[in-house]
């Protein structure tokens, strides 16, 4: 059986990076660990450490990507809770035997070799929930 271990992350839609870590960082103190982007998702994303989670920060960088329209229905705001499981395939197959609707069919994966799948909101309550594994090794 596959097992929840802790909240890797919540992550929060900006419209700039900059902006929001005036507030997250300079504000609140917590470390800037670092930025990425992913060409995949078109976001750019900074990582700031609090606990043994993250807060992540998302700018859009394409206006029509997921986040974008996200920004551009909703503002600025939570975009997703994120959950480390042991195993996403064993934890995605619970799921579907308990007819919550996944958003993704398998995983996908960043170039890191974190894999990574969301269920949708309508199964969780209004919440997306984002399932992730970490490398092994």
């Amino acid at each position: 059986m596959s097992t929840t271990s802790r909240i890797a992350h919540i992550a929060i839609v900006v419209e700039k990076l900059d902006d929001a870590l005036r507030f997250w960082r300079d504000a609140l103190g917590l470390p800037l660990a670092h930025t990425e982007q992913n060409p995949a998702e078109n976001v750019e994303i900074a990582f700031l450490p609090l606990g043994e989670s993250e807060i992540e920060l998302l700018q859009p960088t394409a206006p029509e990507s997921g986040i974008g329209k996200f920004l551009a229905r909703r503002g600025a705001g939570m975009h997703h809770l994120c959950l480390e499981v042991e195993d996403i395939e064993a934890t995605m197959e619970r799921l579907r035997a308990h007819d919550v609707e996944l958003i993704n069919e398998t995983p996908r994966e960043r170039p890191d070799g974190t894999r990574y799948a969301f269920i949708h909101p309508k199964s969780a309550f209004g919440v997306l929930v984002e399932l992730y594994e970490a490398p092994r090794g």
